[in-house]
């Protein structure tokens, strides 16, 4: 009985809630998929740029730094009413938010894993008639592997939380079930949203870090680089990840 009137209860854990809300929390949850994925995709596509412009010299990289930094640092509502006039009420305003928010993470990250590829190795490929392109894609790339994948575990996790801000616009997931429970007290949506958005976080870094030991086996503990002719084989060492800034939503 007590378990039948749990809506009416208005309990924290209610398996009625649940089922009875289905299709809804199933469609909140892969926009919410949708719209982090889409973020971090154009994140890692608009960092990898940056990052390259920044290792030019210390008059590029103070600039990128500092504009992807001061970006971190705008408030999310703030964020997003800056950029309301261009996008207006929808999903692209909170996906170009997302991005910009990825930036500061994603772009130490890619550099950091540029700035530690040896420099013999460089020059190893170079004498073996590398040219900047190839140098850059078979290379130096692959060994910044390590430090780009964390980044983008990091980044990853973090817009799964931030994306649900996008609620103030309708399109924040998860947040479109939070944001008005929160409102009106009602327990169940609070917590079966919460934990439905923390779940997603998790599986998100789990495969991610599946696909990072896939992508990088010599980072492994024991395991050794296949021997290769290319230039890229000629080190096991793993560049450490750039620190990342915690940003609230």
């Amino acid at each position: 009985m007590a378990a039948q009137n749990c809506l009416v209860a208005n309990d924290w854990i209610c398996w009625d809630y649940v089922t009875s809300r289905s299709q809804e929390l199933t469609d909140a949850t892969l926009e919410h998929i949708w719209i982090t994925g889409v973020s971090v995709l154009i994140g890692i596509a608009v960092s990898v740029p940056l990052a390259l412009l920044a290792r030019r010299g210390r008059h590029w990289a103070a600039p990128v730094l500092g504009l992807t930094t001061l970006l971190y640092t705008i408030p999310s509502l703030a964020m997003f009413s800056l950029l309301l006039p261009v996008f207006g009420l929808s999903a692209a305003l909170v996906v170009t938010g997302l991005v910009l928010y990825s930036l500061t993470i994603l772009v130490r990250n890619v550099l950091a894993g540029l700035e530690a590829v040896p420099e013999d190795v460089r020059e190893a490929a170079r004498g073996m008639g590398y040219g900047p392109g190839r140098l850059l894609w078979q290379v130096e790339l692959p060994l910044a592997l390590p430090a780009l994948l964390a980044g983008v575990r990091i980044a990853t996790v973090s817009t799964v939380a931030l994306t649900t801000v996008g609620s103030i616009v309708g399109k924040g997931g998860l947040g479109n079930l939070i944001a008005p429970a929160v409102n009106s007290s009602f327990k169940a949506q609070v917590l079966t949203a919460s934990v439905l958005c923390v779940l997603l976080a998790l599986m998100a870094d789990l495969l991610l870090l599946g696909v990072q030991r896939l992508l990088t086996p010599w980072t492994r503990a024991g395991a050794r680089p296949a021997a290769s002719p290319s230039p890229a084989a000629s080190t096991s060492s793993a560049p450490a990840p750039a620190p990342a800034p915690a940003k609230e939503a």
